[in-house]
């Protein structure tokens, strides 16, 4: 069970919440990738990066922001809280895992702010810190970026050009991100932030072209791409960064590739223009 107490505000810097790890979490993300897995059993581990399944967060729907979302930070130099957020990158150890009947803890902490001036206006840089654990001790360490900026004012935001993706990955998988599948990885995840399914709020407030593909949904991508091609090895950590959107309707591709060694790999989300949107790699024991 979710523990929802005091989680619509930041601004004290903690938060905890509990949550049973269940199967049917597990079955209903499966379902939203096209994964043909085994039905899980109490007892299994969960796979390595589906962790943002649990813990969600569970405020009452009228205190909501706009975009959907709860206003995290509300202690930024005085001001309003800065309304537009984009989640940039997050860095995972794996200590041991959790599995299907654990009764589990996820604390929560905002590590550090640091506001900057950006050419559209105030940035706040924030990292946060999720330390889950179960009664065995704690499992999972994961900090994650997130960015918050003011309202776009003007014409629509314009894309710089991207990075070159590599050529050559030894693992690649073609991935067709729907509106459905968008919505139910909403869903399962409980995540209302409204650029995943509300186009005219997508383009019309937040100025992109297009409803944006989950920055978690494409890191779990590459979890998955790791974790499938490296049966049977334990993974011990994850580091991810994003640069740059993907779209509803727009198919990219994820690429993988060993290192030398067998210990880690490297992986990166594809745009359909062949340019980096996701750069990650993942550690092994």
């Amino acid at each position: 069970m979710n523990n929802p107490e005091k989680a619509v505000k930041y601004s004290d810097r903690r938060v905890e919440y509990q949550d049973l790890i269940t199967a049917t979490q597990l079955q209903k993300l499966s379902a939203t990738l096209d994964r043909d897995d085994p039905i899980p059993r109490d007892g299994d581990p969960i796979p390595p990066g589906w962790h943002p399944l649990f813990f969600p967060k569970l405020p009452p729907t009228r205190e909501l922001g706009r975009d959907g979302m709860i206003k995290e930070i509300e202690d930024w130099q005085g001001a309003d809280p800065l309304p537009i957020r984009m989640f940039a990158g997050s860095r995972t150890r794996f200590l041991m895992p959790l599995r299907i009947g654990d009764r589990a803890r996820r604390v929560s902490e905002l590590i550090s702010t640091t506001p900057k001036e950006g050419r559209s206006g105030r940035l706040l840089f924030a990292i946060y810190r999720h330390t889950i654990s179960t009664a065995a001790g704690v499992a999972i360490v994961d900090e994650w970026d997130m960015v918050f900026r003011d309202e776009l004012k003007g014409p629509a935001r314009t894309q710089p050009p991207g990075e070159p993706a590599p050529a050559g990955g030894a693992w690649e998988k073609t991935v067709n991100p729907t509106p459905v599948m968008l919505f139910r990885f909403s869903a399962v995840t409980f995540n209302p932030h409204r650029i995943h399914y509300d186009h005219p709020y997508t383009t019309g407030t937040e100025g992109y072209p297009s409803l944006l593909v989950h920055g978690p949904l494409t890191s779990m991508l590459l979890y998955d791409l790791a974790r499938d091609n490296n049966p049977g090895a334990t993974m011990t950590g994850f580091d991810m960064r994003a640069k740059a959107p993907l779209y509803a309707g727009q198919p990219f591709r994820i690429i993988g590739s060993p290192r030398e060694g067998g210990k880690a790999c490297d992986l990166w989300a594809v745009t359909p223009q062949n340019t980096v949107a996701m750069e990650a790699s993942a550690m092994f024991a």
